[in-house]
């Protein structure tokens, strides 16, 4: 069958199509297809902050499977200068949004959204990851230390560099020869090599800062444990979830079920959203 040649206009409609379609890839660049976008204005808005010696990327295996659900999702971008300016600065992004929101945190980034959600009306679902929860007054480092089973103090190395408040400090990384064995013993070996090369440093402030506020005791919290962690101790990790009155799952993973387990957590954080869609 012989195809007949486009019109000039089909040609100028078609084009419109593509351009809109290029502009929603733009505008809503975590929102998937079309049709999900669509389907997702009825639900939170998900928004997830990352950790230590990680980015935003660190999310995408969650994120691929909360987008083919339909949700519209936001990664922050964690600036991980310490705890009270990392969770000002996560708090300016929530503060800018008018909908409602689940907000996720993985190891460090737990004790970044709990300061920085307190008291914002829109978040209305914490979603903890492998993470720290803080209460008011705690410190991360004594929090670490208070259970048995972390091996991450032992694999850090420290480079020189300012504290966030200008004296002299120093940035941490995980050792190269380490962070599989410490962060990611579940995951492909060539992921956490890439993983390993591309980390952020975390200043060392952060475990000397003390939280000041704790969100999960006015929001709502689910909690998924990583049963086989060396990094946060999966004790410490029920201790808090218990504390916090969190509806709490359990996985035999790593530090990193965002790449070892991206179903679970991805699941935990769509009943934390239907949750509060329903509320």
């Amino acid at each position: 069958m012989t195809e007949r040649p486009m019109s000039r206009r089909s040609i100028v409609v078609a084009g419109a199509a593509v351009v809109a379609t290029a502009g929603l890839g733009t505008v809503q660049a975590h929102a998937g297809t079309a049709d999900d976008a669509g389907r997702g204005h009825d639900k939170p808005l998900i928004v997830l902050v990352h950790g230590a010696f990680a980015d935003g990327s660190g999310w995408n295996p969650v994120i691929e499977r909360l987008q083919r659900s339909g949700h519209r999702v936001r990664a922050v971008a964690n600036p991980l200068r310490g705890l009270a300016a990392d969770a000002a600065h996560v708090r300016g992004v929530l503060a800018s949004l008018t909908e409602p929101v689940v907000l996720a945190g993985h190891s460090y980034g737990g004790a970044v959204i709990t300061e920085a959600a307190h008291g914002l009306p829109n978040v209305k679902a914490l979603v903890y990851v492998a993470a720290f929860v803080p209460d008011a007054g705690e410190v991360l480092g004594e929090l670490a230390a208070s259970f048995p089973g972390s091996e991450l103090q032992e694999a850090l190395t420290a480079v020189p560099s300012p504290a966030p408040d200008g004296s002299p400090g120093a940035d941490l990384y995980i050792r190269e020869d380490s962070f599989r064995h410490v962060f990611a013993g579940d995951v492909p070996h060539g992921t956490a090599r890439l993983l390993a090369a591309t980390q952020r440093p975390l200043t060392a402030t952060a475990f000397t800062d003390r939280a000041t506020v704790a969100a999960w005791r006015t929001i709502p919290s689910w909690n998924l444990v990583a049963t086989r962690d060396r990094g946060i101790p999966p004790e410490l990790q029920r201790f808090q979830a218990r504390r916090a009155g969190s509806r709490t799952v359990e996985v035999p993973s790593s530090h990193l079920p965002l790449y070892s387990r991206p179903g679970d957590v991805a699941g935990l954080i769509r009943d934390a959203a239907r949750a509060a869609a329903q509320a």
